[in-house]
């Protein structure tokens, strides 16, 4: 699943670099109203799909955390089931055990 993710935080902040943002504040000064309004809109517009790349992530992030959480219940139920039948093989020797020498004893006398 990891791999699948590849560089997730890359993409969720993939806006641009500091040289763009320098570059927007000193053409900020030479832009009519207009200009600034469509660049306030289209940095909300990068905003909203920035957050939408993380609602994703999140989304993605809670089902793994769900199918892990279901594995790890599976898991441990088939620990109790295996602790289960070690103490009924340990109680199946036991009693082999004092089965052979009964029967050792039996052959001796």
């Amino acid at each position: 699943y990891q791999s699948s993710l590849g560089n997730k935080r890359i993409e969720l902040f993939d806006a641009g670099n500091d040289q763009v943002a320098e570059d927007n504040v000193q053409m900020a000064s030479e832009m009519s109203n207009q200009q600034l309004i469509d660049s306030g809109m289209k940095q909300m517009d990068q905003t909203d799909q920035a957050i939408e790349r993380s609602k994703m992530v999140v989304a993605q992030t809670v089902e793994v955390g769900a199918q892990t959480a279901t594995t790890l219940t599976q898991q441990t139920d088939q620990m109790k089931r295996i602790g289960n039948e070690l103490d009924s093989v340990h109680f199946s020797l036991k009693k082999a055990s004092q089965m052979v020498k009964e029967i050792g004893r039996q052959v001796a006398t």
